[in-house]
């Protein structure tokens, strides 16, 4: 299975809580944070709410 590298690279201050939230449950707290997520439905769709503060490459 392939995984997904994502970074955060903007900062959450004054976002929407639901998109602070989903940044929590992707494991991003703080700019420059990098978590690898498997590549699977429930990931990418987070990705796409928080889609302008991440940079998501392959790992």
């Amino acid at each position: 299975m392939a995984n997904l590298k994502v970074e955060l690279v903007k900062s959450l201050n004054s976002k929407v809580q639901k998109q602070v939230l989903t940044a929590n449950s992707l494991g991003l707290r703080k700019i420059g944070d990098v978590t690898v997520q498997p590549d699977n439905a429930q990931t990418q769709g987070k990705i796409k709410v928080i889609s302008h503060l991440v940079k998501v490459t392959e790992a």
